[in-house]
């Protein structure tokens, strides 16, 4: 389970990073409008990644999902675990009262669930890495949509994610994240 969790983290940090990198627009109030143009040269933007993804709702949901799967598949490996364990300590607890050949059968019964459960651990953390992949290229993707419709009449050269390890100065003038959120709240309830 905490490989799954590294690895949804691992993805998420990839979305952020290229979410920074894209070319993104918003909206402004008319006084973050004229701060922008009186700036003159290159109108530039920016959002707070972390906030798209606290109160962007279909992010939100995307992220309930991949977690509920991953604690359903730690259930199904607990499930996995507990009949070894329950089978190993029958063996441990009745073996001296079984044939040779009994106790060489259970023991190659036990190897084979170990082995089960490492080939289901392997499948699930992929399908889980798998899923999580592709359900982040949604989100990113309709949130790029969304900015290029928005972008439309605002005319941003560059919109940026602000993350904080990336970004060590910003004009709060050009922050366009409330904006960001609530138009991508406003499509997704449609």
């Amino acid at each position: 389970m905490k490989s799954t969790n590294w690895v949804i983290n691992g993805v998420l940090a990839v979305a952020i990073i290229v979410l920074y990198v894209l070319h993104f627009s918003g909206s402004a109030s008319p006084s973050k409008q004229a701060a922008m143009q009186s700036a003159g040269g290159t109108k530039v933007a920016y959002f707070e990644i972390d906030s798209i993804q606290n109160n962007y709702t279909f992010f939100k949901d995307v992220k309930d999902a991949l977690q509920l799967k991953d604690m359903e598949n730690a259930k199904q490996l607990t499930a996995l675990k507990n009949a070894f364990s329950a089978k190993y300590q029958d063996l441990q607890k009745n073996g001296q009262y079984l044939s040779q050949g009994e106790v060489v059968a259970r023991q190659q019964e036990l190897q084979q669930l170990e082995k089960n459960y490492a080939n289901t651990e392997q499948q699930l953390s992929q399908a889980l890495q798998e899923e999580s992949y592709r359900k982040l290229q949604e989100v990113k993707k309709k949130i790029e949509a969304f900015i290029l419709k928005y972008n439309k009449d605002k005319q941003f050269a560059y919109v940026f994610s602000s993350n904080a390890d990336l970004m060590y100065y910003k004009d709060t003038t050009y922050d366009i994240t409330a904006d960001i959120v609530k138009g991508l709240n406003a499509e997704y309830k449609k």
